[in-house]
């Protein structure tokens, strides 16, 4: 007998909704998450230097630095090791709740278009951009659920590209701020249509918890007042209170098993520290882990049936990683534009996420969470200054609060170089291959992201700036923590890993329910499509166990 009706590797935005849902439907499951359960009093508080915001000196998470490497091929085609504080690594959340326990919640619905770009705009030269094998519509139900069932704060009806709404938020919006007035000046002045974003924060009491407090350390912290909405403080609670979810911590799953038929069966796992390695049998098994984890484990659990990797038959697991890249546009103004009260996002336009000649999508522009000092230096001094000494220094001093900037994350398109294999000489602490990540955004990724730069730069002129500039990424793998793509669902076994409902071809009761899944990553921050559909694909599993 099967001890448990699905193992769940991961305890982030889609294994804890998957848990919930299941463990409600009266299933039994086992919860499986490598990092540890963390709150705001023992993860740094607010240490502007060791944070999963700027992670260059360190974490205030995991994964550990010591013992969790990664391959990363540079676009000169030269590997280097990185640890998970290093560029290029793509260090999400290891810790019960994942990202959403350090995210600043902002929670789009993806455009109806971000769903059918290569019927929009055609396969560029190099790329593997497809559709999704359904379209908003079909999304729609899953996106209502997970804004009411985690907790939405926005305006409904206020985006005027928005696909159509089953109602509004079950919160009213975040309230403008000093940049909000300036830049609302500059969207008028250009003619852009403007709105709250929408964000996983309570602005108002709900669920037992706090509102917000306006800390002003949204990002890569966890929330003091517990006010920020992630999966470890609503669903993950819910599956524990019907006792028939188990959750195991600081854990590793070593790889999927399966029998001689082939059928998953259960999983590997590596106990705390070391102690030693055990089988868990399981009616089915749920993947989500990440973009770049969960194609590694699908890889590590190669078997004679399926030498290459669990789905892995097309060559299809592990390609087509993608991320978002930013371009963004900063201003300096006479008046102040920066409260530092939180969370500090207050103003986005979509008018920018598609119908523009020359490029491919576009992106969602708007301003951004409070930057930490040491951000502050890090990337927002005009590029003329010095970075070090009195010049930097009184910059800082005097222009802190009189710094604003515009940002939005590119609709990347997809190319089957991007992609998640194994290292062939590195292994972790536990003795596995480490992820190999190689590759480099399509060049219509890079144009798109030049003509968003260009957009932000005009919004932030016409908003009344003294001076402004801003940067474009160069050339790379985008893969940071919005990571996407590397088991992508569709209708063809032939040129996808999984089913529209996230099970891998071949293995009915294997599920991905991550951004693996995602074909293309929208114009907009990825999250409340990952929860989406994991209420979705979870909902759709527990009626077949």
């Amino acid at each position: 007998m099967n001890a448990y009706d699905a193992v769940i590797v991961g305890a982030g935005a889609g294994g804890s909704i998957a848990a919930c849902v299941l463990a409600e439907a009266g299933k039994r499951v086992l919860l499986v998450e490598r990092g540890r359960r963390r709150d705001y009093a023992d993860s740094g508080h607010r240490d502007h230097l060791r944070n999963h915001r700027l992670q260059r000196y360190g974490f205030n998470t995991g994964p550990d630095i010591d013992g969790n490497p990664r391959l990363l091929v540079d676009p000169d085609g030269v590997e280097r090791l990185v640890r998970p504080h290093e560029d290029g690594y793509g260090a999400n959340a290891a810790a019960v709740g994942g990202g959403t326990l350090l995210y600043g919640g902002l929670a789009w619905r993806f455009h109806p278009d971000d769903f059918r770009m290569a019927s929009r705009y055609g396969v560029p030269a190099g790329s593997s951009l497809v559709d999704w094998p359904f379209g908003y519509d079909e999304l729609e139900p899953w996106y209502d659920r997970a804004e009411w069932e985690i907790g939405v704060a926005g305006l409904g009806g206020a985006n005027p590209h928005e696909g159509p709404r089953s109602r509004g938020y079950p919160m009213p919006p975040v309230q403008p701020s000093a940049s909000t007035h300036v830049l609302q000046r500059g969207a008028r002045a250009l003619g852009l249509s403007t709105f709250p974003p929408p964000l996983l924060v309570n602005t108002v009491p709900r669920a037992g918890r706090a509102a917000c407090i306006e800390c002003g350390s949204c990002v890569g912290f966890p929330c003091p007042s517990d006010g920020k909405n992630g999966t470890q403080n609503t669903v993950l609670p819910r599956a524990l209170a019907t006792g028939r979810c188990e959750l195991l911590t600081e854990t590793m799953v070593e790889r999927v098993t399966t029998d001689g038929a082939g059928r998953v069966v259960g999983v590997d796992l590596i106990a705390p520290e070391g102690t030693g390695r055990r089988h868990v049998a399981a009616r089915s098994v749920i993947l989500g882990a990440g973009a770049i984890e969960t194609a590694r484990l699908l890889l590590l659990s190669a078997s004679d049936r399926e030498p290459g990797g669990l789905g892995n038959d097309s060559d299809l697991v592990g390609r087509n990683l993608q991320g978002h890249t930013y371009p963004i546009s900063f201003g300096l103004f006479e008046e102040e534009v920066e409260t530092a009260r939180g969370p500090g996002v207050t103003i986005a336009t979509s008018d920018y996420a598609h119908g523009h000649d020359g490029v491919i999508g576009g992106a969602m522009l708007a301003d951004d969470f409070v930057m930490l000092p040491i951000e502050f230096w890090r990337t927002a001094l005009p590029p003329d200054l010095p970075r070090h000494g009195l010049k930097a220094k009184h910059f800082m001093r005097d222009n802190y609060r009189r710094v604003t900037q515009l940002r939005g994350p590119v609709h990347e398109i997809p190319t089957p170089d991007c992609r998640v294999t194994l290292a062939r000489d590195l292994r972790d602490r536990s003795g596995l291959p480490v992820a190999r990540l190689s590759g480099v955004t399509h060049p219509e990724t890079r144009r798109t992201a030049a003509h968003i730069r260009d957009k932000a730069d005009a919004w932030i002129k016409a908003s009344g700036a003294v001076s402004a500039w801003g940067a474009t990424p160069p050339p790379r793998l985008s893969a940071g923590q919005h990571q996407a793509g590397t088991a992508r669902m569709g209708t063809d076994p032939a040129h996808s890993v999984t089913d529209a409902h996230g099970r891998v071809w071949g293995h009915d009761n294997l599920v991905i329910c991550d951004a693996s899944l995602h074909p293309t990553n929208g114009a907009f921050n990825p999250v409340l499509t990952v929860m989406a559909l994991a209420f979705r694909n979870a909902t759709h599993l527990a009626g077949l166990l």
